[in-house]
C-alpha cells in the first residue's frame, strides 16, 4: 500500500538529506513536488492544500534552516504532519459497555461489508476472548445472509438462523433479543448496501440504529475507490452519526488517497484495513506506522506484532536450541522462507523494514519477488531428508535431480545452496558472540547490528531471511 506515494515522497527527501543547508526556497520547492505527489495519489484537493499550507509554515522555520540536519527537520515535520491527517491516534471499537455491544456495519454495497464484518468478529474472538454473534440484515441482495453464515462457520462464530421474509428493523430486534439471552459480549449487524447512496438506504440504516442503539457505527469503503470513497464517506457522515471507518482491499491500493483524505472529510477515525482475501487479513489503523511506511521508515512493531501471530513458538525454541550449537540445516531454512510467506512476503515485509523499500526494488531488478519463495521450497522439497539435514551431500548428479523435480535449474539450486552456506556461517558467528544473547547485546548497543536488516539480500541477490528471525523474538 501507499508504493507510488512513498516511492515519489523518497525522491523529494534523498533530495533534501543530500544537502548540508536549505535555504527557503529549497523547502518550498520540496513542499511543492509533496504537494504534487498528494495529489497524484487521488488525495482530496481541500485536505491536500490544508496539509501543505501547514507543513510549510513549519518547515521554513529559522529552528529548521539552522539545523544540523535540516532535510531530517523537513522529513519530521511532514511525518508529524501526516500522522496528524491520518487521526493521531490509533482507535480501538468501544465495546467496554454493559453486554451485548452492538457495532453496526454500513457502507455502499461491493464494498466489502459482509467479508469485514466476519474479520472484526474472527479479531475480537482470538484476540480478546470475546463471544460474538453475527446477524445479516441484507434482505435485497440474494443469499447476502447466507454468505455471513458460511463465514460465521469457518471462523468459528455464532449466526443468527435466518427467517425468511423478516425486514430489518424485525431481524435487529430479535438479534438483540437473542445477544441478550445468551450473553453474548458483541453484536455484529450487517446491514444492505446500494449501489448508490439514496434516501431509502438512510431511511432502513437509520430505523435500525432506532432499534439496535450501536455503540459503533462503522463505514466500510473500498479504497480502491480513491475520490468516489471519499464522496460516499461524506454522504454517509452527513446522514447518519458514524463513529469510524473501516477501509478495505488497502493492500491493493498503491495510491493511497482514500485512508489520506477520510479522516479529514468524516472527523471519524480510521478503525481498521483489510489487507488481504483472508478472514484474518485486518489490521488496526495506527496512523504513526502508517505515517512511517508512507515515508519508508518502516513499521517494526508491526512487524514484530506479525511474527509473534504467525510464529509457531515450539519452531521457534527449537531453532534457538540449534542456533546456540551453532546448527542450521535446510529444513531450517525452509521454516524461515516460510515464514516469510506466512507474515506477508517480501512485499509486506519490506513496507515495515526501515530502509527496505530501496532493496526491494533492487530484488524486483533482479527478478525476486515473492514466486521466488515458492521456488526455493520446491527445491528443498525436491531434496530426500538426508540431503535436507546434511547440504554438503549434495553433488552434481544431484543437483540435476532436484532441479527436475522442482521445475527449476541448476544454476538456482547453486544460489540456494550459497544461501543455505552464508546462512549457517552466520549461526556459527553468532554463536562465537555468545549465542541468543550476544547477538541481543550488539543489537541492543549499535541498533544496526546486521547491517540494519541488509541481509535480507543474500549472495547473488537471493532473498535472505536475517539469521534468528524467527526466535530473535525470545
Amino acid at each position: 500500500m501507499f508504493d507510488s506515494l512513498s516511492d515519489r515522497l523518497a525522491s523529494v527527501f534523498d533530495a533534501l538529506r543530500g544537502r548540508g543547508a536549505l535555504r527557503e526556497e529549497d523547502v518550498r520547492g520540496a513542499m511543492r513536488e509533496v504537494r504534487i505527489a498528494l495529489l497524484e495519489a487521488d488525495v482530496a484537493l481541500p485536505v491536500v492544500r490544508s496539509f501543505i499550507e501547514q507543513v510549510t509554515e513549519l518547515a521554513v522555520g529559522q529552528d529548521v534552516l539552522r539545523s544540523v540536519t535540516p532535510g531530517q527537520m523537513v522529513v519530521k515535520i511532514v511525518h508529524d504532519g501526516l500522522v496528524e491527517m491520518l487521526g493521531s491516534d490509533a482507535s480501538e471499537l468501544a465495546i467496554d459497555v454493559q453486554p451485548p455491544a452492538v457495532v453496526m456495519m454500513v457502507g455502499l454495497q461491493g464494498s466489502g461489508k459482509t467479508t469485514t464484518t466476519a474479520k472484526i468478529a474472527k479479531r475480537l474472538k482470538d484476540k480478546q476472548g470475546k463471544r460474538v454473534l453475527m446477524a445479516s440484515l441484507d434482505v435485497a441482495r440474494p443469499a447476502a445472509q447466507e454468505q455471513l453464515a458460511t463465514l460465521g462457520t469457518q471462523i468459528d462464530v455464532a449466526t443468527l438462523p435466518i427467517v425468511a421474509g423478516q425486514q430489518p428493523v424485525d431481524i435487529a430486534r430479535r438479534a438483540l433479543q437473542a445477544a441478550r439471552l445468551q450473553a453474548f459480549d458483541v453484536l455484529l449487524l450487517d446491514t444492505a448496501g446500494r449501489l448508490h447512496v439514496d434516501q431509502q438506504l438512510m431511511d432502513e440504516m437509520r430505523s435500525v440504529a432506532d432499534v439496535a442503539t450501536p455503540t459503533e457505527m462503522l463505514l466500510v469503503v473500498d479504497s480502491l475507490a480513491g475520490q468516489d470513497a471519499v464522496q460516499v464517506a461524506q454522504n454517509f457522515s452527513q446522514q447518519v452519526a458514524l463513529t469510524g471507518v473501516v477501509l478495505t482491499r488497502m493492500d491493493g491500493d498503491a495510491r493511497g488517497g482514500a485512508a489520506l483524505s477520510m479522516r479529514a472529510v468524516t472527523g471519524k477515525p480510521i478503525k481498521f484495513a483489510g489487507v488481504g482475501e483472508k478472514l484474518d487479513a485486518l489490521e488496526a489503523f495506527d496512523p504513526k506506522r502508517v505515517a512511517g511506511r508512507i515515508l519508508g521508515m518502516g513499521d517494526v512493531v508491526s512487524l514484530v506484532e506479525r511474527a509473534a501471530e504467525t510464529i509457531n513458538q515450539e519452531d521457534a525454541e527449537a531453532m534457538a536450541a540449534k542456533m546456540a550449537k551453532g546448527e542450521f540445516d535446510m529444513n531450517d531454512l525452509r521454516m524461515q522462507l516460510r515464514q516469510m510467506t506466512q507474515m506477508g512476503g517480501l512485499g509486506a515485509l519490506a513496507g515495515m523494514i526501515p530502509g527496505m523499500k530501496k532493496a526491494q526494488a533492487a530484488m524486483a531488478q533482479g527478478g525476486v519477488d515473492d514466486r521466488m519463495l515458492v521456488h526455493l521450497d520446491a527445491m528443498i522439497g525436491s531434496m530426500t531428508p538426508n540431503e535436507r539435514a546434511k547440504p554438503q551431500l549434495v553433488n552434481a548428479k544431484r543437483k540435476i535431480r532436484i532441479a527436475k523435480g522442482s521445475g527449476t535449474t541448476v544454476q538456482g539450486v547453486n544460489r540456494l545452496l550459497k544461501m543455505h552456506k552464508e546462512m549457517a556461517t552466520a549461526m556459527k558467528k553468532i554463536r562465537k558472540m555468545g549465542g541468543l544473547k550476544g547477538l541481543a547485546g550488539m543489537l541492543g548497543k549499535g541498533g544496526g547490528g546486521m547491517g540494519g536488516l541488509g541481509g535480507l539480500l543474500g549472495g547473488g541477490g537471493m532473498p535472505q531471511l536475517p539469521p534468528g528471525f524467527g526466535p530473535g523474538k525470545k
